[in-house]
């Protein structure tokens, strides 16, 4: 009896609880479309796990009992709430005009970024942390929103993490005829979705292309940077709702309106499983201050998205860069 407390108290071992913070926080930035509230939903998630450890009999595998809490704290969360969106599914493309900006929107209406340090471990297979960054995309995580809370969390349980029916039935506090069920009518609301709100293909090999895009941009040379765009390439601007259709209308816009970007520097990184950079304006007192993350989609050899976050003092911080930036020293 006295093996068997010791057993189970080291199956809850707060050390072991915190192995899984990573996948968890990625299940739960699925389920909420934001990392900050998925950092939230994990913290809740460990001090659930904390408080109730002595209850854990060991009946189904830590993990599963995990993501039983998790999934739970998601739910609440989500509840009476309206979805978060990307701004192409708010309504239709603007022409490239100041007048068409409208309004700064408030931050929980949006899909927000993430980096993939949060949520991909560096230690697990190539091929598992290719798969996982597909279902970290941004728009992966937005056409999630459209699911009801509960498919929603079926389709990752068993589609993402390969949980089995019976599992997710478990995590779930449902049967598994209700899980498959679940399943069907998600696939069938994420197919009707219409296209440009669809999860398409990108490129795992963009290394050159990414090279030539941040030269085009930090020398603000927009011709260039235009002709690596697709001919429907669409540039979106979290807080504003107005988003871009085009690679001649994103030209024209960064020619005008954002023509205040010139001179800009980057800063590379990773964000939802893409290629990402925080860009720098200059600083009037000095060097270069913060003004977007980046999230380009790379797809057929060409950049098919580009994901311009303007909510910079926290987004920032979430990628580890810096609050400003000096100038290059001359040579």
């Amino acid at each position: 009896m006295v093996a068997d407390a010791r057993s189970a108290h080291n199956l809850v071992d707060p050390e072991l609880i915190e192995n899984h913070r990573r996948e968890l926080n990625g299940y739960c930035y699925r389920m909420l479309g934001s990392a900050f509230e998925a950092e939230d939903a994990v913290q809740e998630t460990m001090l659930r796990a904390m408080r109730v450890s002595e209850t854990f009999e060991g009946r189904c595998s830590l993990r599963t009992w995990l993501y039983s809490i998790a999934t739970n704290v998601c739910l609440d969360m989500l509840r009476g709430r309206a979805r978060r969106a990307c701004p192409v599914g708010l309504g239709p493309s603007s022409p490239p005009d100041c007048s068409a900006l409208g309004p700064i929107l408030p931050e929980h209406i949006w899909i927000s970024p993430i980096s993939d340090s949060q949520v991909l471990s560096e230690y697990s297979d190539p091929a598992e942390v290719a798969a996982a960054r597909e279902t970290i995309r941004l728009a992966f995580v937005t056409a999630l929103q459209h699911l009801p809370a509960r498919q929603r969390a079926a389709l990752v349980l068993c589609q993402v993490l390969r949980f089995n029916a019976a599992e997710a039935a478990g995590v779930l506090g449902t049967t598994v005829p209700a899980v498959n069920s679940a399943l069907r009518r998600a696939r069938t609301c994420l197919a009707a979705l219409p296209p440009e709100e669809r999860v398409a293909e990108v490129d795992s090999d963009h290394a050159e292309l990414l090279k030539r895009y941040v030269h085009a941009f930090e020398r603000y040379d927009i011709t260039a940077l235009v002709k690596l765009l697709h001919e429907d390439a669409v540039q979106t601007m979290p807080p504003y709702a107005m988003w871009l259709r085009g690679a001649g209308d994103i030209g024209t816009w960064m020619l005008g309106p954002g023509s205040d970007c010139r001179g800009s520097r980057v800063i590379l990184t990773q964000a939802n499983g893409c290629p990402a950079f925080g860009q720098y304006r200059p600083d009037y007192r000095g060097g270069y201050k913060p003004w977007a993350l980046h999230v380009l989609e790379i797809s057929g050899g060409r950049v098919a998205r580009v994901h311009a976050f303007l909510e910079t003092e926290r987004v920032f911080r979430l990628f580890a860069l810096p609050t400003h930036i000096l100038p290059r020293p001359a040579h």
